[in-house]
C-alpha cells in the first residue's frame, strides 16, 4: 500500500511544519502541501495550520515506496527512462492505489523523484522520470517547449495505406451527458498536431499499425485525432465506441469479451515507442517491447461489432 498512516511522537512543542520538513526531510513548501491535504492528524483530527505548535503523539498519511522490482531501461545520475505495462498507473489516483510506478521510481532515487509526464493507464511504453528536482524542472521544462520528441505506434481500426497529419484543435469536454470523450475536436479549442505513418496493415485483423509522431502534448491528442478520420484506436473504450459501451467501461461493469467485441481488443493499443532529447548529452531511447506483434489482443474483424460513437 503506498500510502501509509504511521504513528510519530513529538518530544517537544514545535510548529506543524517544522516537525513534518525534520521527520521527512521535506523542504518547507513540500512540508505545506503536506499539511494542506490534511495529512497530519492530532488526536484523529487534520491539522491544516501550518505555524500550529504540535507536541506528543501524532500520526502522519504519507507515500511510502514500495517496489515490485521493475528496473529502468535506462538511466543515469539524471533521470530514468521505464518500460511502463499497460493497466500500470504512473501515479496514484487515490491514496488506496495498491501500486504505480511512481513506487519504483521513489524506490530507486528517493522521495525528490517524479515522473515527468503522463501516459494513460492503458497505454503502454516509455516513461520519463527525473531522479532530482534540478532535472524535474529541466524535464518538465523541455516538454512544454516540445524539445522532447515522442514517438507512438497504434493499432488501429480498417486500412490506412498514406501517411497524414492532423492540425485539428482539441477542446476539453466539460459535460459527460452525451458522451464520454474526455475531449473533442472544436475550433474553439488549443491548437494541436500529430503526424500518421501507415506502417503494416493486417487483412485478417483488418487492422493498420500505424507510428504517431504528436508535435503538441494535449489530452488524449492521438486518440481524437485518429477516431475523428473514423480509424479509432483498437480496444479505446471511450473514443470510437457507443456512449453505452464507455459508460460501462467506467463504471468498471465491462465485461473483458465485451471489451473485445466493442472495442476490437483487450486493451488500449497505442504505445510510447521513443524519446528524444538534450540534456548535456543528445538522448534517443526506443522502447524494447514488440507492440507490432501484439496481435493476439486484437479482436478479429468478423467478431468485432464497432458502432463508432
Amino acid at each position: 500500500m503506498p500510502f501509509v498512516k504511521e504513528k510519530f511522537t513529538v518530544p517537544k512543542k514545535m510548529p506543524a511544519f517544522l516537525f513534518i520538513m525534520r521527520t521527512f526531510n521535506f523542504t518547507q513548501g513540500q512540508a505545506q502541501r503536506v499539511l494542506a491535504k490534511g495529512r497530519l492528524l492530532v488526536n484523529g483530527m487534520s491539522i491544516f495550520n501550518t505555524g500550529e505548535s504540535i507536541e506528543g503523539e501524532v500520526e502522519v498519511v504519507y507515500f511510502k515506496a514500495s517496489s515490485r522490482g521493475e528496473k529502468p531501461l535506462f538511466h543515469n545520475k539524471d533521470f530514468m527512462v521505464f518500460e511502463k505495462y499497460s493497466g500500470t498507473l504512473v501515479h496514484p489516483n487515490t491514496m488506496a492505489t495498491p501500486y504505480s510506478l511512481l513506487d519504483e521510481i521513489r524506490t530507486i532515487a528517493g522521495d525528490d523523484a517524479n515522473a515527468v509526464h503522463r501516459i494513460d493507464m492503458e497505454t503502454s511504453g516509455l516513461l520519463l522520470a527525473s531522479k532530482h528536482k534540478r532535472s524535474e524542472s529541466y524535464l518538465k521544462g523541455s516538454f512544454e517547449n516540445r524539445s522532447i520528441k515522442k514517438s507512438y505506434l497504434a493499432w488501429v481500426d480498417g486500412k490506412l495505406t498514406e501517411p497524414f497529419s492532423s492540425s485539428k484543435k482539441i477542446k476539453i469536454n466539460n459535460d459527460y451527458s452525451q458522451t464520454k470523450h474526455k475531449v473533442f475536436i472544436s475550433e474553439e479549442g488549443k491548437v494541436s498536431h500529430t503526424d500518421f505513418i501507415p506502417l503494416e496493415y493486417d487483412a485478417q485483423l483488418h487492422a493498420t499499425l500505424v507510428a504517431c509522431y504528436p508535435h503538441t502534448g494535449r489530452t488524449h491528442q492521438i486518440r481524437v485525432h485518429l477516431f475523428h478520420v473514423k480509424h479509432p484506436i483498437l480496444g479505446d473504450p471511450i473514443y470510437g465506441t457507443t456512449f453505452e459501451t464507455a459508460n460501462a467501461y467506467l463504471e468498471d461493469e465491462l465485461s473483458q469479451e465485451e471489451r473485445m467485441e466493442k472495442t476490437g481488443a483487450s486493451r488500449l493499443m497505442l504505445h510510447a515507442q521513443s524519446l528524444s532529447f538534450n540534456m548535456g548529452s543528445r538522448f534517443h531511447i526506443e522502447s524494447k517491447i514488440d507492440f507490432a506483434d501484439m496481435k493476439e489482443l486484437i479482436c478479429l474483424k468478423d467478431k468485432r461489432a464497432f458502432n463508432i460513437q
